[in-house]
């Protein structure tokens, strides 16, 4: 297929939202055989684009041709029978069934009976040829989220899919998880494949793509970029419409008082193991502490135990030196401590309910809001507007469901109620996963100024360029326990080190492999 035949063409296109102008008369062009990303921050229009291709969407005005022909998407099936797949980013799988069934619903064959060996047969030769290492009689549920997304994957390639379209692949992976979708992805465009890898990473698109558009409020500011030919921080302006600072600058300032003390705490996860063994730490007024550790070693644990969420099984965590473990979540809230929960969608907002609603979860029961045993809706809209403003939430009003909001205005909506209430203690769980640069930014100047006015803040990230840049002191856990800590202005220097020991590889007078197991045995049985 030559360049003056694109795989994709998209004239002209326009799609619209009650009050929002998602797509403006955007142009795009996919080549046979590339790796085409469409960049841009939250909201910007990327995934609405492509869920127009992808036949989710009819656009209010425009055209789409494929190799060359014209093309009216009217449903997912037909863009299926133009050989145009998607992955979205939350996956679409039942998790009680297996790969392999998974993989054959909604299909018209078979019919009547189902061959099952001869199928996960087929999915297997599949999987193989492609390096989509999974095993076709596992249930969903028992699959990593890395399998999970070659599950999807193979759906799209079964139903012979050879324009596939990637959005926000990354978002959930794991460092080695992204290699090896980067691997995989190489893979199918040395077959021919034509790919869109839709993403707000920088890092990312620079290494994966051949090509670059960039879509800022719906309309595209550079079409075709090639990465060799440009630099992130032109790709950054392009995205946000202004310099994007990719390291904020943190002030020296002494820390105060001890807010928060975890003694001794351990505690188990959902399926009843050891997540955390004999942690202790403080963290004082005025001061991050950055928590890096890879994901699984406990850190949600830690989190839901300081806010009430999860019993500890032994120790106990202090607030202002008062106990708040093992006692309900509004202990933890009257005692001034604010959540960022990792889960933006399901643990930290209300999808349904309006912009106003999730605003006032933690201040409902105060005046002016809270009238005896009724909320005065008028105060309610009032203050959700005041915060939609200072925080420059983008919504057509308070009323929106939260549902319909980006990734970065929905945690805009949780900092805003969570930073309002003034917070003596703040446990921020990955604040900036999934967001773009710009949103990055914003997100770590307000923890900063959260530690200017004296507040203390737990940070758990694993992006070790953020945990170096924000904390004043790094504590890194491993497998349940703290195994080093490092003073904030020697984490540069001690990058290698922190990594060796979030692997395990490198402690500091913790425990040696065999002792913790040891250990971990006794604790787990407390």
């Amino acid at each position: 297929m030559s360049e003056a035949t694109p795989a994709v063409e998209m004239r002209g296109i326009v799609m619209r939202f009650p009050g929002v102008l998602a797509n403006d008369h955007v142009d795009f062009d996919l080549h046979a055989g590339e790796i085409h990303a469409l960049l841009g921050e939250n909201g910007a229009g990327k995934s609405t684009l492509m869920n127009v291709l992808a036949g989710m969407y009819r656009p209010e005005s425009g055209t789409i041709r494929v190799h060359g022909r014209p093309a009216d998407l009217r449903s997912p099936r037909d863009a299926i029978k133009c050989g145009i797949g998607m992955v979205h980013q939350h996956f679409m799988l039942v998790p009680s069934q297996t790969v392999t069934e998974n993989i054959l619903l909604g299909l018209d064959e078979p019919r009547f009976r189902m061959r099952l060996s001869y199928y996960e047969g087929r999915v297997a030769q599949l999987a193989q040829d492609f390096g989509l290492h999974v095993d076709p009689h596992c249930k969903v549920w028992q699959l990593s989220v890395g399998e999970q997304q070659r599950v999807e994957i193979l759906k799209m390639l079964y139903r012979g899919a050879n324009i596939l379209i990637m959005d926000e692949p990354t978002a959930v992976l794991a460092p080695q998880e992204i290699e090896d979708l980067f691997r995989t992805l190489r893979g199918m465009v040395a077959e021919g494949k034509s790919i869109v890898f839709i993403s707000h990473k920088l890092g990312e698109v620079m290494q994966i793509a051949d090509r670059v558009t960039v879509l800022r409020k719906g309309r595209v500011t550079a079409a075709g970029l090639r990465p060799a030919d440009t630099s992130p921080v032109e790709m950054a302006r392009l995205m946000v419409g202004r310099t994007v600072l990719f390291r904020v600058e943190k002030e020296p300032q002494p820390p105060g008082e001890v807010v928060l003390a975890v003694e001794n705490v351990s505690a188990l996860n959902d399926r009843g193991l050891p997540a955390l063994r004999s942690i202790s730490f403080q963290v004082r007024a005025g001061e991050i502490l950055g928590v890096a550790g890879v994901a699984g070693n406990g850190q949600p644990e830690l989190a839901e135990v300081i806010t009430g969420l999860r019993r500890c099984s032994t120790g106990q965590v202090l607030v202002q030196g008062k106990v708040i473990s093992n006692h309900p979540a509004r202990i933890a809230i009257d005692g001034g401590v604010g959540h960022i929960p990792e889960d933006r969608r399901e643990v930290g907002t209300a999808p349904n309910l309006s912009i106003t609603n999730n605003l006032i979860l933690k201040s409902y029961r105060k005046a002016p809001i809270g009238k005896g045993l009724s909320i005065d809706q008028a105060k309610a809209e009032q203050y959700a507007s005041g915060l939609k403003a200072q925080y420059e939430i983008v919504a057509p009003s308070v009323g929106t469901a939260v549902r319909f909001l980006s990734g970065g205005n929905l945690q805009r909506v949780i900092l805003a109620r969570e930073i309002s209430e003034g917070p003596g203690l703040m446990i921020a769980m990955q604040p900036t996963r999934g967001l773009d640069v710009g949103a990055i930014e914003g997100v770590q100047r307000m923890l900063l100024e959260l530690r200017r006015a004296g507040t203390a803040v737990l940070l758990v990230s694993e992006e070790l360029d953020e945990i170096t840049c924000m904390s004043d002191r790094v504590v890194v856990i491993y497998e349940g326990q703290i195994v080093g800590e490092i003073p904030g202005d020697a984490c540069d220097a001690e990058r290698d080190r922190i990594g060796l020991m979030m692997t395990g590889q490198h402690r500091d007078g913790a425990a040696q492999p065999g002792q913790q197991e040891n250990e971990g045995e006794q604790s787990g049985g407390a």
